[in-house]
C-alpha cells in the first residue's frame, strides 16, 4: 500500500464524517491497524474538527464589547447575549458526525486563557451533535473541506469569534484572518437563513473613531452547504461586524440589523 497516496485520497475525511459504506469503514479500520500513520492521520483530522467547533461558545471579555458598542450608540439597546449551554454526553457513544456540516466545520479554537476551559465546553458541543444523526457529505464537498482544514492548522491565521447581538442572541459566527494572504473566511453556520431581499453584509472596522468598510456580501448563503465564505480584506481591522441588508448590500452597516461582533485580540 502506498500510504502516502492513501492518505491524500480523501478516504480518511470521509471515515470521520462517516460518509462511508459498512465495507469502506472496515477496510479503512483494517488499514488503521496496520499503519500508524495512517491512524495518526485520522487522530489530526478527528482534532481538527474538535478545534474548528470552538467558536460555537464564542467569548469576549463584556468590557471589550461594553466599549464597541459605547462607539455604536447602541448602550441604550444592550443585552445579555445568551450562552450556548451543552448537554454532556459519552464520546465513546457516538455513531458518527451529527447535524450540520457547517458548525462542524465553521468553527475555530480562540487561543486564550480560557483555552482550556472552552475546549471542554466545545467537545460537549461537539458530543451533543454526533448524537443527532450523520452528516451527508456531498463528494464536491471534499476538496473545501480539506482545504480548511489546512486553514485551521496554519498558526498565522488570526481567529475572532463573533458574539451574537440584541437582533438574535442565539446568533453566532466567526472570522478566520490570514493577513499575509489578506483573505478572511467567514463562518456563518450560526445564523439564520437571510429572508427573501436580504443578504448578510461584512464589515471591517476600525474603532477610533468609528470606520465601517464593507468586505462584501454573503451570496448563495442558503445553497452553502458549508456556509464559510472567503473575502479580501486588506484593512487594518480592529473589529468584525454581521449585518442584515437589502439584497445587493449597502455603502453603511444597518445597526439595528446587526447581528454579530467581535473585536481583534492583540
Amino acid at each position: 500500500m502506498d500510504i502516502e497516496q492513501y492518505i491524500s485520497s480523501g478516504i480518511l475525511e470521509l471515515y470521520v464524517y462517516g460518509a462511508l459504506s459498512e465495507k469502506e469503514n472496515a477496510e479503512v479500520y483494517k488499514a488503521l491497524k496496520e499503519h500508524p500513520e495512517i491512524e495518526q492521520e485520522v487522530r489530526e483530522i478527528e482534532k481538527s474538527l474538535m478545534q474548528l467547533s470552538v467558536s460555537a461558545a464564542p467569548y469576549n471579555p463584556e468590557s471589550v464589547f461594553n466599549r464597541i458598542k459605547e462607539k455604536l450608540n447602541l448602550t441604550d439597546k444592550e443585552t445579555d447575549v445568551i450562552p450556548i449551554t451543552p448537554k454532556r454526553t459519552n464520546w465513546t457513544t457516538y455513531i458518527g458526525w451529527a447535524a450540520s456540516i457547517a458548525l462542524l466545520i465553521g468553527l475555530f479554537i480562540q487561543f486564550n486563557k480560557n483555552k482550556t476551559l472552552r475546549q471542554q465546553v466545545v467537545q460537549s458541543q461537539i458530543e451533543q451533535q454526533l448524537l443527532e444523526g450523520k452528516i451527508n457529505i456531498a463528494e464536491e464537498d471534499l476538496s473545501k473541506v480539506k482545504s480548511l482544514l489546512s486553514v485551521l492548522r496554519d498558526k498565522d491565521v488570526l481567529q475572532i469569534p463573533l458574539q451574537a447581538q440584541q437582533v438574535d442572541p442565539t446568533a453566532y459566527a466567526a472570522v478566520y484572518w490570514d493577513k499575509e494572504k489578506q483573505t478572511t473566511y467567514i463562518d456563518v453556520a450560526g445564523l439564520p437563513t437571510p429572508p427573501p431581499g436580504k443578504v448578510y453584509q461584512v464589515w471591517s472596522l476600525k474603532l477610533d473613531p468609528l470606520t465601517p468598510t464593507s468586505l462584501g456580501i454573503l451570496n448563495k448563503f442558503a445553497e452553502d452547504g458549508i456556509k464559510i465564505f472567503s473575502l479580501t480584506n486588506t484593512n487594518d481591522s480592529e473589529a468584525f461586524g454581521i449585518t442584515l441588508e437589502p439584497e445587493g448590500g449597502s455603502e453603511s452597516p444597518t445597526m439595528e440589523q446587526l447581528y454579530t461582533l467581535g473585536i481583534v485580540e492583540s
